[in-house]
């Protein structure tokens, strides 16, 4: 089976012309995730005792590589992400006809095989924020002298409509100057002018832009709907305890559901037209992510690694032919049908899903290119 990934090490390497694009975190970052995934396409397989013919990373010719047992390990010329093949798969090869082989698995195991990749893609985002949330437990943040971050701007709020957006850092309120005063201070601030212009300079993307906010005024209080935090921290450390363990499992699956509904809320707003293009990302903004979290220390590497392995297992559960929710899909299709489809018409959906990703993909290409010269 052969499954085809948007985050891949090789469009990345492209990115690497452009700059502010590193080159060892977005690799290890987005290898390592694909990695992952086919590696539970395997594991899965052999679990249920289903003969593995390849286990490649890349396609096309083969590099180097390894026979185990039955299976050839390889990487492949065009790291294009990877696949894992098992004998019986292609209806019009010899091994098809194999009792053992995979069209002749009952349909719980295809199933089972076509959802390990997506499964060990969300158990990794599991781990990665057990990590964090078993160390964040025992962390008591310190602010550091810092621009004050935006971590949420309330939607229809007077910074909403002034243009702040989540992710700026405010070097300057009115008379206030970031680093210098704190977040408190700037609350203060706030809600002592209510209905006033406020001049407010903000970094997005290494540049400073001035905009200008009204707060609303509510009893007297002015309010201009969002959160700031320091963008800086430090973090004294305790000794690990076992409640920090409980508690970093707790917060670990809570963080890892919450992810997974806004990634699932992402895509439906992208597939239903409700999406900004400026908010889509491909291989070279993620490299370029990666690349910037690999520098801002492994808390925040982790973190971005989490939300990418989470945005996997998402894109790979959509049920658009080639990916595994199309498989998996197409299956159930058949199995509510009665009997399977042609050949004919299988290899006709799968070029269609090919198409539609293929030409996504060049779509959020030509965006990163674009938002890089922009």
């Amino acid at each position: 089976m052969k499954q085809l990934l948007f985050l891949t090490p090789s469009v990345l390497i492209l990115g690497l012309a452009f700059p502010g694009v590193g080159f060892w975190g977005p690799v290890a970052m987005l290898g390592g995730l694909i990695f992952v995934h086919e590696l539970g396409h395997f594991l899965v397989a052999k679990w249920m005792k289903l003969p593995v013919e390849v286990f490649s990373l890349g396609f096309g010719p083969r590099l180097i590589g390894f026979k185990w047992h039955e299976t050839d390990v390889r990487l492949a010329a065009l790291p294009l992400g990877g696949y894992v093949k098992l004998m019986g798969f292609n209806p019009e090869e010899p091994e098809a006809d194999d009792p053992h082989g995979f069209l002749s698995q009952p349909a719980w195991k295809r199933m089972l095989f076509y959802s390990g990749g997506i499964l060990f893609n969300v158990g990794t985002t599991l781990v990665l924020m057990f990590i964090l949330a078993t160390d964040q437990s025992r962390a008591t943040p310190i602010p550091l002298p810092s621009p004050l971050l935006v971590g949420e701007v309330v939607a229809d709020s007077p910074a909403a409509k002034a243009g702040l957006q989540l992710g700026d850092k405010v070097t300057a309120f009115g008379e206030l100057k970031f680093p210098g005063a704190s977040d408190k201070e700037a609350v203060a601030y706030i809600q002592a002018r209510p209905s006033q212009t406020i001049p407010v300079d903000v970094d997005r993307d290494g540049k400073i832009q001035r905009l200008s906010v009204v707060p609303r005024d509510e009893g007297g209080v002015g309010r201009i709907g969002v959160r700031f935090s320091p963008a800086a921290f430090r973090y004294d450390r305790k000794p690990l305890a076992f409640n920090d363990f409980m508690q970093g499992a707790k917060l670990a699956v809570l963080g890892t559901g919450l992810m997974a509904r806004d990634t699932f809320m992402g895509y439906a707003r992208l597939f239903t037209f409700h999406a900004n293009i400026k908010e889509l990302g491909g291989p070279i903004a993620i490299a370029k992510i990666g690349s910037e979290a690999a520098k801002a220390g492994w808390v925040v590497f982790l973190t971005i690694t989490a939300l990418i392995s989470m945005n996997l297992a998402v894109l790979n559960a959509l049920p658009i032919p080639f990916l595994d929710g199309g498989h998996m899909a197409m299956l159930g299709f058949e199995r509510i049908r009665g009997r399977d489809l042609s050949i004919a018409v299988k290899e006709r959906i799968l070029t269609g899903g090919f198409v539609l990703l293929a030409s996504l993909m060049v779509l959020v290409f030509a965006l990163d290119i674009w938002k890089l010269r922009h």
